[in-house]
């Protein structure tokens, strides 16, 4: 009778608060809302619905015409074209912003001052009136020479057969790359910490040795991604040499809009998704220059995008997983007991009720 008493006693006694079921599943922490964010989300989905609406419905945009335009040999060798001057106006630039950033750096007042000059002047002329002024050049100088200033020459060239369209137009913008590359890499050169130069003289190594096996090489680690990021600059930038009579990308599709007028639209979106694919590449590139010589600097490398997408995977489907757990956990019935007698009759209890009676005294 006593037992029945104590198992009576215990039913009526509140729940323990550290039973097992309560530490295997802790309490939820509800996170605080954003209304705010909500709402502004909201927005700027429904705006983006409608753009997309408007180009999928908008027959103005001739779709079919894009395609047929994306790949023809026209555009492809403007394409081309865009790609060659690209790639010889980074080189140049960044060779001249090399040799531009070291005068400007040098004890020399002359070099100093020219550097500074040739800087200030090219960054503040627009880039159009720079190659529009090199391709009229040929009226103010018919020829060049090199030789002695007021005295003879040793060699003569012809202005007008050297400086064909693709020299004017990789000239022009080499020459206002330049500007734009000596400023970035005198910025990653005065970003080496003073003690490594002190470090490297202490050393005895001579100037240049200094300047090559220490101090370039963390100077890079600013100068690489600054400058991979000015390319997409230029690659825009050259959409300007159709001014100077070379087809390019853009001057590809003007020629072919002039020829085709009810197909302007359809070129220039061609144009444009072209010019959205190249600088997107250089993006990328420029991501991975970035974490490369990121290893020197941070603890750990910041994650690539598919490492991202991966860890958000693995992130989503371990929520799912628990929160499964959880509302099986929170639907499950749970068993009856039979565990003793009330008053000569049966008394079924729960798993919890069970556990309770176990742990209270007899």
């Amino acid at each position: 009778m006593s037992h029945t008493q104590g198992a009576a006693v215990s039913l009526a006694d509140p729940p323990v608060s550290d039973t097992p079921s309560d530490k295997q599943h802790p309490p939820r922490v509800v996170p605080l809302r954003h209304p705010g964010r909500w709402i502004a989300t909201a927005v700027v989905l429904v705006l983006l619905a409608q753009f997309v609406h408007g180009l999928a419905t908008n027959s103005f945009y001739q779709w079919d015409r894009f395609a047929y335009w994306f790949s023809r040999p026209t555009i492809l060798d403007g394409l081309l074209i865009t790609l060659e001057v690209t790639v010889y106006s980074a080189v140049l630039g960044l060779l001249g912003g090399i040799l531009l950033a070291l005068a400007r750096l040098s004890r020399s007042p002359v070099l100093c001052l020219v550097s500074w000059t040739y800087v200030w002047a090219l960054r503040s002329i627009p880039l159009i009136v720079v190659l529009l002024f090199l391709y009229n050049f040929s009226a103010l100088y018919k020829t060049l020479s090199l030789g002695v200033p007021f005295g003879p020459a040793f060699l003569t060239f012809d202005e007008s057969r050297l400086a064909t369209d693709m020299v004017v137009a990789v000239v022009g913008l080499s020459l206002n790359e330049a500007a734009y590359a000596a400023e970035v890499v005198r910025g990653g050169i005065l970003s080496v910490d003073q003690g490594q130069h002190d470090a490297a003289a202490a050393l005895g190594l001579p100037r240049s040795r200094q300047f090559t096996r220490i101090v370039l090489p963390q100077a890079l680690r600013s100068i690489i991604p600054n400058y991979v990021n000015q390319l997409i600059g230029l690659v825009k930038g050259t959409s300007l040499v159709f001014y100077v009579s070379l087809l390019d990308l853009f001057g590809a599709a003007q020629t072919m809009g002039s020829t085709y007028p009810g197909d302007i639209v359809p070129l220039l979106l061609v144009v444009t998704v072209w010019y959205l694919l190249l600088t997107s590449a250089i993006s990328v590139v420029q991501f991975y220059v970035e974490r490369h010589y990121a290893r020197g600097d941070a603890r750990s490398l910041p994650p690539t995008p598919l490492q991202r997408l991966r860890a958000a995977l693995t992130g989503l489907r371990a929520r799912v997983r628990h929160e499964a757990a959880v509302w099986h956990t929170i639907r499950r019935p749970l068993p009856l007991i039979p565990l003793t007698q009330r008053q000569g009759q049966p008394c079924l209890l729960t798993s919890h009720e069970a556990t309770c009676c176990a742990a209270s005294p007899r």
